[in-house]
């Protein structure tokens, strides 16, 4: 009995199979669509072929020039409405602290200030107007909406009356001017700067934590002890001084600073980039570079469709149709991330 145990042959046994390696290609792809700004991108790309197709100026060194001053400006102002537009919040008056921002500038250099101290006291009067645009909605209860709709008005009002409805040629400086927005690429490189250091500040710093939370879910974010009224606040005075800054470029850009430039077109332009970028306006979701996108891919159809000779009326049915779409994409998709998570 034992012999035989002994001179059992052993059994065979199949050697297992080798895990096939994934294509690394395959990963990078899934781990791209995984990723909120992915639609966006492909849209922009896809935008980016047909115009090139269409016409063979559209890549041209002229036009990117001319497509990155249509992005920079809007994108800057769009970085400050995401953070609003996260924490449940939305101002309708930076378009028209875009056009006070740079007259400040300008008669504080008139009054014998060097240009940097007047464009420190336009950015500061920026940061005093979303304070009190903060303090009045956070405080004082009243719906931000409302809030900014009054202060566009007294901005504008205030804008053309000390300027008295007249452009004014910028105070020029040489390299300051360069800098800071006179130069063929000085303006994008800003708002890809702004972009950056943003979205950092939403994804990486308790700020941005913060900010989510409040817009997330706003009495749980005060219980746990975050300071709801002090994010909206500051947020407030933050998207005010971008929407300054973002004026006081485009003022070097151009040479001269008018006060009618802005208003409620390039606010606008900045929700809806924002919008269409992933940021909900219900709050609590949102990210800058996703923004940037969203102004570029509006900036694109408009540079695309004055290409091609599209009336500026179709530009504004795309705009509503784009909107509209990307707002209802962002509702179904919240809603189906909370039904996964039940």
């Amino acid at each position: 009995m034992a012999e035989n145990v002994l001179s059992a042959p052993p059994v065979q046994t199949e050697p297992e199979p080798t895990p096939e390696r994934p294509n690394p290609w395959l990963r990078v792809a899934r781990l791209f669509l995984r990723q909120r700004e992915a639609s966006i991108v492909v849209v922009a790309i896809a935008l980016i072929i047909y115009f090139q197709f269409s016409n063979q100026a559209f890549l041209s060194t002229q036009n990117i020039r001319t497509l990155s001053q249509f992005v920079a400006a809007t994108a800057i102002i769009s970085a400050g409405e995401v953070m609003l537009l996260i924490c449940g919040e939305i101002d309708l008056s930076v378009g028209q602290v875009y056009a006070l921002a740079p007259f400040i500038m300008y008669f504080a250099n008139q009054a014998g200030l060097p240009l940097l101290v007047g464009l420190i006291l336009g950015l500061i009067v920026c940061a005093l107007v979303g304070l009190f645009n903060g303090l009045i909605t956070v405080m004082l209860k009243v719906p931000s909406f409302i809030t900014t709709l009054g202060t566009l008005f007294l901005i504008n009002g205030l804008t053309l009356t000390i300027s008295q409805g007249f452009p004014v040629l910028t105070p020029s400086e040489g390299l300051i001017n360069e800098i800071l927005g006179h130069a063929s690429y000085s303006e994008i490189i800003w708002a890809i700067a702004i972009t950056v250091v943003m979205q950092i500040v939403l994804s990486w710093t308790r700020w941005g934590l913060h900010t989510v939370a409040t817009g997330g879910n706003l009495l749980g974010a005060s219980e746990v002890g975050v300071n709801v009224a002090r994010i909206k606040i500051g947020n407030f005075m933050l998207c005010s001084v971008l929407g300054g800054f973002a004026g006081i470029l485009e003022a070097f850009r151009i040479t001269s600073i008018d006060p009618l430039a802005g208003g409620t077109d390039i606010m606008f332009m900045a929700v809806a980039g924002a919008v269409i970028g992933g940021t909900a306006l219900t709050g609590g979701l949102g990210t800058i570079v996703g923004a940037f996108l969203g102004t570029l891919v509006l900036s694109i159809l408009r540079d695309g469709f004055t290409l091609l000779g599209v009336s500026a009326f179709t530009f504004d049915i795309i705009l509503g149709a784009a909107i509209l779409v990307a707002m209802i994409l962002n509702v179904r998709l919240r809603l189906w991330r909370e039904a996964g998570r039940e």
